[in-house]
């Protein structure tokens, strides 16, 4: 790791989403799914909604940054539910 200047967390954090998304990958092959409309209007997958839940866990991150200052935990906290509701209603 010392090659790139990697902390532990950056590497834990690009282990998990790299398991995601083997996870997802084994979850599409094993349980082949139909795409469906939810809040959004548009046909979402597992990989869709994964996709969002990441995009928007990032900006959410981003704004937590610039707007308190505060942990960040505060912030995993708030991603958890926002992915709780797009893989319930997007």
């Amino acid at each position: 790791m010392e090659w790139m200047a990697w902390t532990w967390p950056t590497a834990t954090f690009f282990a998990i989403i790299a398991a995601t998304l083997i996870t997802f990958t084994v979850m599409a092959i094993k349980y082949p799914e139909a795409p469906r409309v939810g809040i959004l209007r548009i046909e979402t997958t597992r990989g869709d909604r994964l996709f969002i839940t990441l995009l928007g866990s990032a900006f959410l991150n981003l704004a937590w940054l610039g707007l308190f200052d505060v942990p960040q935990w505060g912030a995993l906290i708030v991603c958890f539910f926002y992915a709780l509701a797009v893989f319930r209603w997007v």
